[in-house]
């Protein structure tokens, strides 16, 4: 199997994807790709190949994304490419390609959605471990709904249509918690983020976080709200603010948690979605 890394050596999320490629055995050519950008039409190939538009390849935090005014709908897919060809720094990293299948690996987890995982546990550089995420299936309801009412979170709608959860765990298997969101349209509520209680307070739930906001954001979803009464602290320092209740859209309002299942004192949570 021929593998690429698109790498930048400065980001802590393109050294672990490497890192973690070459623990599992793998061995990718490394490219680059400030100094050495794909081409246009690559860059278009490895969006595609991956399940995302060029527009969701970009970066635009600590970059010039605004500044260049790339949030106008009307720039095609060719032109984007064009534009990242030239400033390579809007290029979201890392990507691994295998020839047949690419994937942006942020977080450093879903490398293993391009190539296959070990079944050894794997950390990243701050000790968390690598996790996996599988979506929950009716056999598996009632547990996550005894992990729900343990954390004190809402669970009377888990059937109802709509929900997506996932359960995530090591890769040798151990089950670590719980998550979930309702999606509408671009706009998606995030819920039911629980971690069981052996495995609190070791950093493992932001990395459940940031796999669950990607797999949003792989839906289409680019802006993401939450109730909370107790975990403001957490999800802020995922870069979520407080924002009025009255503000929110018609799809979250409409929500059952929004009209019923979480208290009227929740704090409403909002965040830009992008990895």
């Amino acid at each position: 199997m021929s593998l690429t890394i698109f790498h930048n050596p400065d980001c802590g999320t393109s050294r672990n994807t490497l890192m973690l490629l070459r623990t599992a055995g793998y061995n990718p050519e490394i490219v680059e790709y400030l100094r050495d950008p794909p081409t246009p039409e690559k860059i278009v190939d490895l969006a595609a190949r991956a399940g995302l538009t060029v527009r969701q390849l970009l970066r635009r935090r600590g970059t010039p994304f605004a500044a260049m005014g790339l949030d106008d709908p009307g720039i095609s897919e060719d032109a984007l490419a064009k534009i990242a060809h030239g400033a390579p720094i809007l290029l979201n990293r890392p990507i691994v390609d295998d020839g047949k299948v690419a994937g942006l690996c942020r977080p450093s987890d879903l490398v293993f959605d391009v190539v296959a995982p070990p079944t050894a546990r794997l950390c990243k550089e701050d000790g968390a471990p690598v996790l996996r995420d599988v979506p929950v299936g009716s056999g598996q309801l009632d547990d996550l709904k005894a992990a729900l009412v343990e954390a004190g979170l809402p669970a009377d709608d888990i059937t109802e249509d709509g929900r997506r959860f996932f359960a995530y765990a090591t890769l040798d298997g151990e089950l670590v918690g719980y998550g979930g969101f309702e999606l509408y349209a671009s706009t998606a509520l995030v819920r039911s983020l629980v971690v069981l209680p052996r495995f609190r307070k070791t950093g493992i739930g932001r990395n459940m976080a940031l796999i669950l906001f990607r797999r949003v954001f792989d839906l289409g979803g680019s802006e993401l709200y939450l109730l909370t009464n107790s975990a403001r602290v957490f999800f802020e320092k995922l870069g979520f603010v407080a924002v009025n209740r009255s503000s929110a859209p018609n799809a979250i309002v409409s929500t059952s948690q929004f009209t019923g299942l979480c208290p009227a004192s929740a704090i409403l949570l909002y965040r830009r979605n992008e990895p």
